[in-house]
């Protein structure tokens, strides 16, 4: 009898780490995402090694028309189930458990692997860190808000639009604080978040946003001015200014660009870059949506 083949390591940390177990490479996958990583895949039917991550992963079930059956088993932190795989549902499997997957048919399905520092980053002001554990979960279920967030991220991996950095650092932070409350062996409190931020913490950050618009702002760099953790800092600045701060940059590089017109020789190309758009076309597609013209007409209007 020969020996049984070695558990096999899955680190979605390293480039391709999927190719390890499955037959085709991804259609769509992340690039330059910190702490999360996604991933499309459509495959002929397989079965995988045992294999177990070094980060947490959430498999979804998108929709899609196959013929027959497309249930399969999963064999999950020793426990055998056969998955029907329904449009929605998801299987969370924690890092460092073991696992092995086959599919009985084609399959297409969605990959969202996530570092185990970005929870305990959440989590820090939340609960004990060191009983912070993830439940495993078969692919029987759905969650309509971890749908939402990966159809989110998948918009995101096809798409080049402004803010991009600071929208998917949004959405994992709203991804890990689902994962505390609803997945995890200890939940996080509720807090009363109606005093919002300070009048110093608020006066800090709105000068970081302001000073810093021709960057790619990320939302750990400017919950840092505050000096709370990112969980903390979605909440209170919504309470604080009523909007996120994803919405509250773009009326800022608005507001600058619109300043920059009346008051430089600047091209609008330029003004696009030194307000943190990608390019002129990003800007003119903002600058209308949210002033009623583009930049063009303001100028003829001037």
């Amino acid at each position: 009898m020969s020996p049984p083949e070695p558990v096999k390591i899955l680190d979605f940390s390293k480039e391709n780490a999927s190719d390890l177990l499955l037959p085709q490479p991804a259609l769509l996958k992340s690039s330059g995402w910190d702490q999360i990583y996604f991933e499309l895949h459509q495959q002929p039917k397989f079965d995988t090694p045992e294999h177990r991550g070094t980060w947490h992963v959430i498999a979804h079930c998108p929709n899609f028309p196959i013929s027959g059956e497309r249930s399969g088993e999963r064999w999950l932190d020793g426990k055998l189930k056969t998955e029907a795989r329904n449009q929605g549902d998801i299987a969370i499997i924690p890092a460092g458990i073991s696992q092995i997957c086959n599919w009985r048919t084609s399959a297409q399905f969605t990959i969202v692997a996530i570092a185990p520092a970005l929870l305990e980053q959440v989590g820090q002001d939340l609960v004990n860190t060191d009983r912070m554990e993830l439940i495993p979960h078969f692919m029987t279920e759905q969650d309509i808000l971890i749908q939402g967030i990966i159809a989110a991220l998948r918009n995101e991996v096809e798409s080049t639009k402004i803010g991009g950095d600071l929208l998917v650092d949004s959405l994992k932070t709203a991804l890990a604080i689902h994962l505390l409350r609803n997945y995890c062996t200890a939940s996080p409190p509720i807090y009363n978040y109606a005093d919002g931020l300070s009048t110093s913490g608020l006066k800090q950050v709105t000068e970081y946003i302001r000073e810093n618009l021709h960057r790619d702002l990320k939302l750990v760099d400017i919950a840092q001015q505050a000096q709370i953790s990112p969980y903390y800092f979605l909440r209170l600045f919504k309470q604080s200014t009523g909007t996120t701060p994803h919405q509250y940059i773009l009326q800022c590089r608005i507001d600058r660009a619109k300043y920059l017109l009346h008051h430089s020789e600047l091209s609008i190309a330029e003004i696009a870059s030194e307000v943190g758009f990608c390019d002129q076309s990003h800007l003119t597609r903002y600058f209308k949506r949210l002033v009623g013209v583009t930049p063009k007409q303001m100028l003829r209007r001037a």
